[in-house]
């Protein structure tokens, strides 16, 4: 059975000092682990950006993607191979920007994969500019006088896209992060986690000390079900979405696999897709 040493590979991250990537990166592992997955069980798929980097500091099948295209490439795996553990990891700027499209129709198509976005609320690779999630008046390279454009508030969207399973944590909570990874991935269904990862260089706002002081735990709120998405979209309003831990889940919302018509058990990469001669040449003399 594989272990968390197992999961780990001699490339060392290049990640600022302090840059909360690199507990996403060990959530990951440790969740991995305790899920009795073994390497070849396991694609993380990624995009572009600092978090971009994680698909190649995991030993387990990886794929570095292009900007904003690590959903499509994540979904195409999941659907060629269903038996592969399939976990899509991007940034805030990679998924909410250029990739903004492919993260809605993921949700509503509800492929059973999970997708974390590192969230650090600014453009870090580039060297700090303002990213969708940053706050109006965030003053940065690009907006040297504050930003005026509004944040995208990624949990509401998601719980009014239909997102079947939402989840948010801090990078600085491994623990809670890693039981949230866990339980997407056993989710049936598209898993979106939302993780505070803190950029220590270019962000001097949203740091840790930041988070510690504003983040709220769902599990200390008195009476709160996870399984009521209007009770779900008012605590993300009266929190202005500062909150942590399962916010949603839906078990009964089939996931697109299971709808497809014609969907074989056996995977596509195991499947015979020779052709006999005859029917090849029938087919070409159609177009002939």
């Amino acid at each position: 059975m594989a272990t968390v040493k197992d999961f780990r590979n001699n490339v060392k991250p290049n990640w600022c000092p302090g840059c909360g990537d690199f507990s996403v990166q060990a959530s990951i592992q440790r969740a991995a682990a305790n899920l009795g997955l073994e390497p070849d069980d396991l694609a993380l798929i990624s995009g572009i950006g600092c978090s971009g980097r994680i698909s190649g500091y995991v030993n387990a099948y990886g794929f570095h993607g292009i900007h904003g295209r690590v959903l499509p490439i994540a979904q195409g795996v999941k659907m060629a191979n269903r038996d592969l553990t399939v976990i899509a990891a991007g940034g805030d700027g990679d998924g909410l920007a250029i990739g903004m499209g492919h993260t809605i129709h993921a949700i509503r198509r509800n492929i059973d994969i999970t997708y974390i976005i590192m969230d650090n609320q600014i453009y870090g690779l580039t060297k700090g500019q303002t990213s969708p999630r940053s706050q109006e008046g965030f003053v940065t390279k690009s907006t040297p006088e504050g930003s005026i454009e509004s944040s995208v508030n990624l949990m509401e969207m998601a719980l009014s896209s239909g997102a079947t399973f939402v989840a948010q944590s801090f990078s600085s909570d491994i623990k809670d992060l890693t039981s949230i990874i866990e339980q997407g991935v056993n989710h049936k269904g598209f898993s979106l986690i939302n993780v505070f990862s803190p950029c220590v260089t270019y962000n001097k706002v949203n740091t840790y000390e930041w988070f510690k002081e504003n983040l709220v735990k769902v599990s200390s709120i008195e009476d709160y079900d996870p399984s009521d998405r209007g009770l779900a979209m008012k605590t993300l309003m009266d929190h202005d979405s500062l909150v942590t831990g399962l916010i949603y889940q839906d078990k009964e919302k089939k996931s697109y696999q299971e709808m497809v018509k014609g969907y074989r058990e056996v995977p596509l990469k195991d499947s015979e897709l020779g052709m006999e001669r005859e029917k090849f040449d029938q087919l070409v003399s159609e177009f002939m």
